[in-house]
């Protein structure tokens, strides 16, 4: 008898700020099938999520749309698990990191971090927006490489020439929120010493575990460990685990205006999603999360977030004294047709159009899981490959045995199968490979799993063809031979069901209610159907057809664009009505020098200008100051200036003309001044 196993089981959980596609799939597909198989096995295997929906990403975008952080990740959420059940992702809890129970447990690992000298503050200097008034993430920071000096890269690496660097490092730097040039700011910051976790993390990443089953499981895959071993043997510096508001997230207990950063809570909303269900479903959470619980915990991951799974999380947890992950099992990207997903090509594909274009989910569950292994390798999805391959191996192979014997027994023998049969050999055979495709399943070695079952579909479709039972239905005397023939094929669709059905769960459903026998259990390839009464065959799956894939891209590019022209129409604001040469000529623009420029007091928009025209020296009051906070930053600057515009009467005195600026379409956002090129002179007209 199998030992029975308790399992709990993540995937990394998708940011609260954009849609899924087929890359997240991947991931999703690769868990689901893992815990799928677990469950078939008897094991107690629960697999959790939740959104991902602390930061400034979260916080910019809600307000970008006019709504709260919390409105819009409730949204997303809803999004988001409608296309991973789309897929048949079959979690036991789908949960958000804005809960209370992330909330409670976040504080509680920070308190008694804090507690055992893990925490530690210290002032430093970050790039901070004078407009928006918030200090800038590295990826909000954008300005020339400091290694190759290419345009436009992000404050922590260059996507030209590959180099890491501090945003202070940028060249020209300017904020990607508002255009605005950062200035250095300083701020206290609270940081969690992970230098001081280096020899445990170093024990941990080349340890293992010991599984109720007696099996040892490595922490981490080689490839993985490798990586570890370079970060740990390079030095492990104090990780920045606070954020300054204005930031959407949890305040920091005993820190006012202090954040924990979204990479501190992110984690531990694996913990959170898992207490939820918990209460729930009255299952124990203690025994799963406490220090030296033999329960078994595991994180399907992404490469790119190693370093959080195989070096932060556990010395947290650790030194929060819980227990840490048995294994964390990461996988490569997604390409398809060999580059990286493209919008121009409409190959950026998102998981509601693949669902909206009428594509079966689990052609691409099969596609995915037969890609797959245990190591950390890119997969590619080639979109003719993937026709060509469901076609083949799924149809063509598998649904085609039942397709090709359940009619003769409905017909002729009232749907009831034969109560014995001589050929027992091709049985004995399915029934003998289950060990290996277990051992393959639970190695996520998914690739050769498949490739090892449509090799007995092959076996089985050499049966057919040997003794085709569409000629035995036309001999006479042949029933018995004929009923017997096709119970076999019958038995042998179902044991080829049982190691699909954690590929393809709603096809198994399908086979299950066509054999009339309840759900389908790993123990059930011991066993056989005689004497069994089936149900009428429905088709179960059809033919990809390739003008799907066609819509698919097409519609994919016309997202894109019709996203681009939503963009650019929130970006610009409508043409004013046309005028004529002699409309514009009634402005006098000038080219005005700031002699003085200064805050006003009672104002929170205004700023006050001395402005010389060359002729005369203006009073000017503009409502820039959002924009400008340094206003002596102003003195000497050329701008332009309506010189006609009738004088207005403030309460803080006469302003005697207009600054002219660009603006975008927030009205006191986004303000810049006008330049002029070197060599112009106070007074010089405009136009």
């Amino acid at each position: 008898m199998t030992t029975q196993r308790k399992i709990l089981v993540t995937s990394a959980l998708p940011y609260a700020n954009g849609a899924i596609h087929l890359g997240h799939m991947v991931e999703h597909i690769q868990t689901d099938v893992w815990v799928r198989f677990q469950k078939m096995r008897g094991h107690a295997c629960h697999y959790v999520c939740a959104d991902d929906t602390h930061g400034t990403p979260i916080m910019l975008a809600a307000e970008k749309q006019g709504i709260t952080p919390e409105q819009l990740i409730e949204r997303v959420k809803t999004e988001h698990l409608s296309d991973f059940t789309g897929f048949h992702i079959g979690y036991d809890n789908y949960y958000s990191t804005n809960s209370p129970e992330n909330k409670q447990y976040a504080e509680h690992i920070y308190r008694t971090l804090r507690d055992n000298g893990k925490i530690v503050s210290r002032t430093i200097e970050q790039l901070f927006d004078p407009e928006k008034q918030m200090f800038l993430p590295d990826r909000f920071v954008k300005g020339e490489c400091p290694k190759c000096g290419a345009k436009d890269q992000y404050g922590d690496n260059c996507e030209v020439c590959g180099a890491t660097y501090s945003p202070t490092e940028l060249k020209n730097p300017y904020s990607a929120v508002s255009g605005a040039t950062p200035v250095l700011k300083s701020s206290e910051h609270y940081f969690f010493r992970l230098g001081d976790c280096a020899d445990y993390l170093q024990d941990w990443t080349a340890g293992s575990s010991l599984r109720a089953d007696g099996v040892t499981q490595p922490h981490l895959q080689p490839e993985s460990l490798n990586k570890m071993n370079e970060w740990i043997e390079g030095g492990l510096h104090d990780w920045d685990i606070s954020r300054d508001a204005p930031y959407f997230g949890f305040e920091i207990p005993d820190a006012p205006g202090k954040y924990f950063y979204v990479w501190l809570d992110a984690p531990i909303g694996y913990m959170a999603s898992f207490k939820n269900l918990c209460d729930r479903i009255g299952l124990d959470f203690d025994d799963y999360f406490r220090a030296g619980s033999d329960t078994e915990m595991y994180h399907f991951i992404g490469k790119d977030i190693l370093y959080f799974h195989a070096l932060f999380w556990p010395a947290m947890l650790k030194y929060a004294g819980y227990r840490t992950p048995t294994g964390v099992f990461a996988h490569g990207f997604l390409t398809v047709d060999g580059q990286k997903m493209s919008k121009s090509r409409g190959t950026f594909i998102t998981a509601k159009s693949y669902l909206d274009c009428g594509l079966n989910p689990e052609w691409m569950r099969y596609y995915i899981a037969a890609k797959l292994n245990s190591r950390i390798e890119d997969i590619d999805l080639s979109l003719d490959d993937f026709v060509a391959r469901v076609n083949s191996d799924l149809v063509g192979k598998f649904v085609n045995i039942a397709s090709r014997s359940a009619g003769f027994i409905a017909k002729r023998f009232g749907g009831k199968l034969a109560e014995s049969v001589a050929d027992m050999e091709i049985l004995a055979k399915l029934q003998a490979e289950a060990a290996g495709i277990a051992a393959s399943y639970e190695a996520r070695e998914y690739a050769k799993a498949l490739r090892d079952v449509m090799a007995l579909a092959d076996l089985v479709n050499g049966y057919v063809d040997a003794n085709k039972p569409w000629e035995l239905a036309k001999q006479e005397g042949q029933d018995a031979r004929l009923q017997e023939v096709c119970t076999v094929l019958i038995n042998a669709f179902r044991l080829l069901t049982i190691y699909l059905k954690p590929v393809l769960p709603k096809l198994a459903e399908g086979v299950e209610g066509f054999l009339n026998v309840a759900p389908l259990s790993w123990a059930d390839a011991d066993s056989l159907l005689l004497g069994h009464t089936i149900n009428a065959y429905q088709h179960l799956m059809q033919r990809i057809d390739p003008v799907l894939i066609e819509k698919l891209i097409e519609a994919n590019k016309q997202s894109m664009e019709a996203q681009a022209q939503a963009v650019d129409a929130a970006q610009y604001e409508p043409l004013a009505d046309t005028i004529g040469i002699d409309d514009f000529a009634k402005l006098d623009l000038r080219v005005g020098k700031v002699l003085a420029c200064q805050f006003v007091d009672g104002s929170d928009k205004l700023l006050q200008f001395t402005v010389d025209l060359g002729f005369e020296q203006r009073n000017i009051f503009s409502g820039i100051r959002k924009a400008y906070q340094e206003p002596e930053k102003l003195i000497g600057r050329h701008v332009i200036v309506v010189a006609n515009l009738a004088p207005r009467k403030m309460r803080f005195g006469v302003s005697a003309g207009m600054i002219v600026c660009a603006s975008g379409v927030d009205d006191g956002e986004g303000l810049f001044l006008l330049d002029v090129d070197e060599g112009v002179k106070p007074g010089m007209r405009v136009g």
